[in-house]
């Protein structure tokens, strides 16, 4: 029976979200005072459940990254309007397209730039259930350039920033939203060949197979990072099942008519964009050990088979260096883009 109040509470919101033994809420989230974060998509859906709670819990510098400017607008407007007009001065929004590497690196250079601490990094903003496209400034498929690679690029850009605030001796937290969804991965991925990242499995499998890459992500960079910097923690989270655009719009894209069904059918049983955040929020601000898969509300799951497989997270750290490297200008690699862990 536990193990169904747990499913049911990873997944689902209203009461439904409370069932699992394991406790824990947005009113848990520690006193940020003096903490700077970074949050990518952070003006709408999960990304705001972050952004808000981190201002209410008085984040001295909060980065927010996302693509549309009408959104961050709102996005800050109701935070002024809820938390007053001087929460507009801990709040520091950056337009970006994650799928453009090169974009992704100059913004990471202009927050770097911008502050000599980063206490948190959530990297959130995601492709979600649609078709396969290809990100037109690298030609790789839009939800493995968008959701692992450009996260990939954006952490590794921050991650002198981040050492050297655990090397202050603060604890520093990395988390990247995967889903329960990277189970439904391809058999055949092994993250091979640019080949495969552009093979067109369907709608779910190409977003599954991009949350499993950034599960694998947040494993493999907790186990490079831990020998040097055992206080900077990567963790990966998953939401559950929430009431965000991509449930209620984007899923009509890859599925016109059975999208309306599961837009509408499902809407009682979605968790709201707090809940939603929950897990990422615990991960965020209050565990203690990596390399883990977090689901809400702080309940440790194992994943798939491919997602404990060390060596797949290998190829796939291999083959995304290789593709970031070719892609992007020779300074994002002298620059230790995508990734150096001395």
């Amino acid at each position: 029976m536990e193990t169904v109040k747990r499913t049911i509470a990873e997944n689902f919101g209203g009461p439904s979200h409370k069932l699992s033994e394991e406790k824990f809420d947005l009113d848990d989230v520690p006193d940020l005072s003096g903490k700077v974060a970074v949050v990518t998509g952070g003006s709408e859906g999960i990304g705001f459940g972050v952004t808000h709670t981190l201002l209410s819990k008085k984040i001295s510098k909060l980065f927010v990254i996302s693509l549309r400017k009408e959104v961050a607008d709102d996005a800050i407007s109701a935070i002024e309007e809820e938390f007053g007009p001087d929460t507009r001065h801990r709040f520091v929004w950056i337009q970006c397209d994650l799928s453009d590497w090169e974009q992704t690196a100059k913004v990471a250079g202009d927050i770097a730039s911008q502050t000599d601490h980063i206490h948190i990094l959530v990297n959130n903003a995601a492709r979600g259930v649609m078709t396969r496209q290809l990100a037109p400034t690298n030609g790789i498929d839009l939800h493995m350039a968008l959701n692992h690679m450009g996260h990939v690029v954006l952490t590794s850009h921050l991650l002198p920033t981040l050492k050297k605030t655990a090397d202050a001796g603060e604890t520093v937290r990395i988390v990247n939203l995967s889903s329960n969804v990277e189970a439904s991965a391809p058999k055949d991925t092994e993250f091979a060949s640019v080949e495969e990242l552009n093979r067109d499995y369907g709608p779910n499998a190409q977003y599954g197979r991009s949350k499993l890459a950034v599960l694998l992500h947040a494993k493999w960079l907790n186990a490079h990072l831990k020998p040097t910097h055992p206080n900077i923690i990567v963790n990966a989270s998953h939401p559950g099942v929430v009431d965000t655009a991509q449930t209620k719009v984007h899923i009509h894209e890859p599925y016109p008519l059975l999208g309306y069904g599961l837009s509408a059918g499902l809407k009682p049983f979605r968790k709201n964009q707090f809940q939603g955040a929950v897990s990422t929020l615990y991960a965020a601000t209050v565990a203690t050990e990596g390399g883990q898969f977090i689901t809400p509300p702080r309940i440790v799951e194992r994943g798939s088979d491919k997602a404990n497989y060390m060596q797949l997270a290998d190829r796939l750290m291999k083959l995304t260096a290789e593709v970031v490297e070719k892609k992007t200008r020779p300074e994002s690699s002298a620059k230790g883009c995508p990734f150096k862990e001395d």
